[in-house]
């Protein structure tokens, strides 16, 4: 047993099951058909639950999955059998509130399209090589936005906007 948590992948999926952005930190899915494969299995086993107010959790090919849906977008974090789920729904609710603060609550696949660069600074802020970096979306999203030259959105905030932005969100995850 490993003494620090891995996460194999981080999904982010459209409402028909279709990649939005993805990063694969293990080689259990060699190639990008098995990638695919997986990324349609673990829609179909969850598309017909309402993941939107919580974090819900299943197994999928000795794999435990965590999952949220907001609007048009599936959000998926998965890890080992072993895997603590806590853990793995932390990352998860790290990397959706991250997306939310960058996307300004507006997370839908058109706006998540338009800021897949920053989205997938995002997850390489939140995990490194299988490896949690961090899960508090505030860090994530200043340590995008001070890395992104294209952020010019969010860098045009002041910190008191910045500031409201995130306490909204917060206020509205915690509802």
């Amino acid at each position: 047993m490993e003494l620090c948590p891995c996460v194999k992948n981080i999904l982010l999926l459209d409402f028909e099951g279709k990649r939005v952005a993805s990063k694969y930190f293990c080689d259990d899915w060699p190639t990008n058909g098995a990638k695919e494969a997986f990324e349609k299995a673990v829609f179909n086993k969850t598309q017909k639950t309402n993941a939107r107010s919580e974090v819900e959790v299943t197994m999928l090919e000795n794999n435990i999955v965590v999952y949220k849906f907001v609007q048009d977008l599936h959000f998926f974090v998965t890890g080992g059998e072993e895997e603590n789920e806590v853990i793995l729904a932390t990352v998860l609710q790290g990397f959706f509130d991250a997306v939310g603060l960058l996307l300004r609550g507006n997370v839908e696949k058109r706006e998540a399209l338009e800021y897949l660069d920053l989205i997938l600074l995002c997850i390489d802020e939140i995990v490194d090589g299988g490896i949690i970096l961090e899960t508090d979306a505030n860090v994530i999203v200043g340590k995008v936005a001070s890395h992104s030259t294209v952020a010019e959105g969010l860098s045009e905030q002041t910190f008191s906007q910045a500031l409201a932005t995130a306490r909204e969100h917060l206020a509205r995850s915690l509802k």
